[in-house]
């Protein structure tokens, strides 16, 4: 019967492959699956199992942050940093690649929302990088890349997610997610700054000599003082143990309706497209989880997590094997699942055994976060090369694009290493904190 276990997951990729919907298909093949081998009455577990995932108090904060995101989406942030962000790194090789990066990652500490971050950096950026006489390959790998720090800085849902999945609390996880994060960002920025040396032609410098200083230094302070002041009351309050991450939800959702207002974009219209659009991701996350919940549980009841545990524990080389081996199938699975896919249905079986092993939960899950960011950019799914090719020029050749995108994920995984060889990089601010 555990053979059969494996054999679920056999059938799930295929149909998933096929094309099949991933919420629907998790409870089918739970519910055949179940009801041939375990019998109609095994199923009674089920509603409890439910009842736990929808009166979970920590998942009320997936909704809330979705929420912020969307509006944040709709309060036109996005646009006044770049077009000031564009203006301060102008007179630099390589500056509007790195005033990219920048609004990307203070996009990502507000919304937290990859596929709007990658969307709006597209529209507004690149036409003007393009025509600046950027390295097309250049120009989209940044935008791409410093859209999916939205992944890994928080808040993400995908923590979020991955807390309540591995048993870590969420707050704690921010904390662990902020050194890597803050990592990415500054290898991103020597990449351009590297590629702009080595060849100038990439990445030509932009001369504003319109620009007055002082006007400049104003327009500076008040595009950033607003985010980051939103920023420091969502993370301020989950680091300083102020409030929960759910509570520090509604206090960013509270935050994004008065910076809306403030720029005269907080209409009826934006206020029911924003709901609409927080049902329907919030709907998909959470049916996902559903049908993830009852796969789970025909798994365990075939005994799968029993035959998963003894074939890694079996393996020469102990914990570092399977950390490896964990961190490959993930890789890989990143090139044709979604992130949400993958954290629902591959890591409720890795994680216990991880635990099992002695691994720190805090860091597998981590480690699990800044691996998945590189779903978003690995062909032929990769959700951000979607949104990139859709939202660009005709003229950008999708070549360009998938060449743009292998330096960021060698930087992804080469800070995943160092993570992985170095624990404390992410541990030791949770740590201080806990103290």
């Amino acid at each position: 019967m555990e053979y059969l276990a494996l054999a679920m997951f056999l059938v799930l990729f295929l149909l998933l492959l096929i094309g099949y919907p991933v919420a629907f298909t998790l409870g089918a093949i739970a519910l055949g699956f179940g009801s041939i081998f375990l019998g109609f009455e095994f199923f009674s577990l089920l509603p409890l199992r439910i009842w736990g995932v929808m009166t979970n108090f920590t998942l009320l904060a997936v909704p809330l942050f979705v929420f912020m995101g969307v509006i944040l989406e709709k309060s036109g942030i996005a646009e006044e940093l770049l077009d000031t962000m564009g203006r301060l790194f102008g007179n630099l090789r390589g500056g509007l690649a790195i005033s990219v990066v920048v609004v990307g990652a203070l996009l990502a500490a507000t919304t937290g929302v990859v596929g709007a971050s990658v969307v709006t950096m597209t529209v507004i950026a690149l036409p003007s990088m393009l025509k600046r006489g950027y390295s097309p390959a250049l120009a989209s790998g940044t935008i791409a890349a410093s859209g999916t720090l939205g992944q890994i800085i928080p808040p993400s849902i995908i923590l979020i997610l991955l807390g309540d999945v591995v048993g870590v609390p969420e707050g704690e996880l921010f904390m662990a997610a902020a050194v890597p994060g803050t990592l990415l960002i500054l290898a991103y920025i020597l990449y351009v700054i590297w590629t702009a040396w080595r060849h100038p032609e990439a990445a030509p410098a932009i001369t504003n000599s319109a620009d007055d200083s002082t006007h400049l230094v104003f327009s500076v302070i008040k595009s950033l003082v607003p985010p980051m002041l939103l920023i420091l009351a969502v993370l301020g309050s989950i680091f300083f143990g102020i409030a929960s991450p759910t509570e520090s939800a509604a206090v960013g959702a509270l935050g994004a309706i008065l910076l809306a207002a403030i720029h005269r974009r907080m209409n009826l219209a934006n206020l029911r497209e924003a709901l609409q659009r927080t049902t329907r991701l919030t709907s998909m996350v959470f049916i996902i989880f559903i049908g993830a919940t009852a796969f789970g549980l025909v798994f365990v009841g075939m005994g799968g997590d029993k035959l998963i545990l003894d074939l890694f524990t079996g393996l020469p080389g102990g914990k570092w094997t399977f950390l490896v081996l964990s961190m490959l199938l993930i890789f890989f699975l990143g090139f044709f699942l979604d992130f949400i896919e993958i954290c629902f249905i591959v890591v409720p079986v890795i994680a216990p055994v991880a635990i099992h092993m002695g691994i720190d939960p805090l860091w597998f899950a981590l480690l699990i976060a800044l691996n998945l960011q590189t779903s978003f950019l690995t062909p032929p799914f990769g959700f951000s090369l979607f949104y990139l090719k859709a939202s660009a020029p005709p003229s950008l050749k999708l070549e360009s694009i998938y060449r743009g995108i292998v330096p960021f994920v060698a930087i992804q995984i080469v800070v995943l290493g160092l993570i992985i060889a170095f624990p404390q990089i992410s541990l030791w601010l949770p740590e201080l904190m806990s103290k």
